[in-house]
């Protein structure tokens, strides 16, 4: 543990119940810190920015360190964990939220220890832009910023997500939200608007269908890993962030060549996410076989002459 933390990630940290067309998890581990994380520790030494309450398990404490994730910035007050319940539908794209229970995660304010204010990089995840500027505020001098963002906080906090913005080395949303934000449907001149605001980078997320990497130069798009079967879509996205970040620390560069190459390694980590409930199927992954299936994208998508 006495490692030199690269990379913190803040995001939040639930018990899912998770409900699909052939099965039911309860009370299984969520939320886009836990994934981001996890997704992360396979590349680089990670920190946690999250808050959990007295109902959090120790099993799911020891998860953490087993995958050599830095706890100083978790957080444990009294209360329950914040709670998800969601259903998704045949299509498993789709699905229906039953309920959402903040809990300790309502009143959570994000404190970096001392140990984590010189990283290097910093993802922010998808919480309200005042929380993520207040965690950069905390940093001396990062030297990549990804934030991740979504309609809430285009809708009702759109002034404070555009000073965020205007902080970070790159931007990550989903197409609907990348619209949403710009008011174009055109997804290159909606990432060209938002790289006018300030980030070198914009990754627009699309889903099934991959993400696309945009910058001043050019462009870059990723496919998801073709599966056979998606046991659990949950956590995908902050699977596919985490990942990049991760690789892109190890990578210890920011330019596109880094960059392109944790896509890849990202699209990759996610789809193994998927394969099965919560964070299960990290359990038997490692560094060779996330290797092994990098080799085969890249294959799908340039096949050798």
């Amino acid at each position: 543990m006495n490692k030199k933390i690269k990379l913190i990630i803040v995001g939040s940290i639930g018990l899912d119940t998770i409900e699909t067309p052939r099965h039911k998890k309860e009370t299984i581990l969520g939320g886009s810190l836990s994934y981001a994380c996890l997704a992360a520790s396979f590349f680089t030494k990670v920190g946690m920015v999250g808050v959990v309450g007295t109902d959090f398990p120790k099993k799911y404490v020891n998860l953490y360190k087993g995958f050599g994730v830095n706890m100083e910035g978790l957080q444990h007050v009294p209360g329950k964990t914040f709670r998800w319940h969601g259903v998704y539908d045949k299509d498993m794209i789709n699905r229906r939220t039953v309920s959402t229970d903040l809990n300790v995660f309502a009143a959570f304010t994000p404190e970096l220890p001392a140990s984590y204010r010189d990283a290097e990089m910093v993802m922010l995840g998808n919480i309200s832009p005042n929380l993520q500027i207040h965690v950069l505020d905390q940093m001396k001098k990062p030297r990549f910023v990804v934030a991740d963002t979504m309609d809430l906080w285009i809708n009702n906090a759109r002034g404070t997500l555009v000073e965020l913005i205007g902080r970070v080395d790159m931007l990550t949303l989903n197409d609907s939200e990348a619209r949403l934000l710009t008011d174009k449907h055109n997804l290159k001149e909606c990432a060209r608007i938002i790289m006018k605001m300030g980030p070198k980078y914009v990754v627009i997320k699309k889903g099934e269908h991959g993400a696309i990497l945009f910058w001043k130069e050019g462009t870059f798009i990723v496919p998801a890993y073709p599966l056979d079967e998606v046991m659990d879509p949950t956590g995908a996205g902050d699977s596919f962030a985490g990942a990049f970040m991760g690789c892109l620390a190890e990578c210890g560069g920011r330019g596109a060549d880094c960059i392109k190459t944790a896509m890849l390694h990202a699209s990759v980590v996610a789809s193994f996410g998927v394969e099965d409930f919560s964070v299960e199927r990290f359990h038997k992954l490692d560094r060779k076989t996330i290797k092994k299936r990098v080799d085969e994208l890249k294959k799908m998508i340039m096949p050798p002459r």
